[in-house]
């Protein structure tokens, strides 16, 4: 195990964090805020509770994995892909360095910058509305889970990416909408029975209804559903890296 390569590159993805701090920390954090204000406002004053919970404390857990998605793809993805837009991709390639060290720092990094912009948000919403964590331990465990999971799926966008219009492709047009109908700012519970089953083919609502079921103790999906879809997932994402590093799939060329 090359840990100072490992190192190197974590230390420079984390590097980047603070240096672009209004872009990766300060933006997410206001924007999380205004969804909270909004939805707060417009809406919790026509749904006072949902499971015997305030509005305002319900959707906390979904505004923080809406975040954790999008910023655990878009750090992932903008890693992997600078080194290939600017050809210095050829230079970790030839080092002596392997493809699990090569992804330990890159998705290292892009968790770890994750998982905090999530504390930092739940700390945020801490000023809101009273918040309780019945679970702690497992509320860190899908933080973390969530974080390494969709970090991995974008570091595969990061090297499918053949332009930056498509490192936001992804983010925008499929993780956003399927996190806004996976259940962030409502129970799936409310819907028709109909698109209570058309929601289940949405991976998110699982990622959501374990988060909030951490907080709370209530969930639309089983617990265990929910952490098996979880680590499917990761292990799915894990797969098609070990690929695309065995075929060299738009690395090498």
């Amino acid at each position: 195990m090359n840990f100072q390569a490992v190192r190197a590159i974590y230390l420079f993805e984390m590097a980047r964090t603070w240096r672009t701090v209004m872009q990766s920390v300060i933006s997410p954090v206001i924007s999380t805020s205004l969804y909270f204000v909004v939805f707060g406002a417009a809406i919790g004053s026509r749904i006072t509770e949902i499971d015997g919970i305030s509005y305002g404390a319900f959707i906390v857990p979904g505004l923080i994995m809406l975040s954790l998605l999008t910023q655990s793809l878009t750090n992932a993805a903008f890693g992997i892909y600078f080194p290939k837009f600017v050809g210095t991709i050829y230079e970790i390639l030839s080092a002596p360095i392997s493809a699990f060290e090569i992804v330990l720092g890159y998705v290292g990094a892009a968790a770890t910058k994750s998982v905090m912009l999530g504390l930092i948000i739940l700390a945020t919403a801490a000023l809101f509305v009273d918040l309780r964590i019945e679970h702690p331990v497992w509320m860190i465990v899908f933080l973390v889970l969530t974080a390494i999971t969709f970090s991995l799926f974008g570091f595969i966008i990061g090297i499918w990416a053949d332009g930056f219009e498509k490192l936001q492709l992804v983010p925008l047009l499929i993780v956003t909408p399927l996190a806004f109908l996976g259940g962030s700012f409502y129970s799936i519970r409310m819907l028709p029975e109909f698109w209570q089953d058309v929601s289940m083919v949405n991976p998110v609502v699982y990622l959501i209804s374990g988060f909030r079921w951490a907080f709370y103790g209530t969930s639309d999906v089983s617990i265990g559903i929910s952490l098996t879809m979880t680590l499917v997932f990761l292990l799915l994402s894990l797969g098609v890296i070990g690929w695309i590093f065995r075929t060299g799939y738009r690395l090498k060329s």
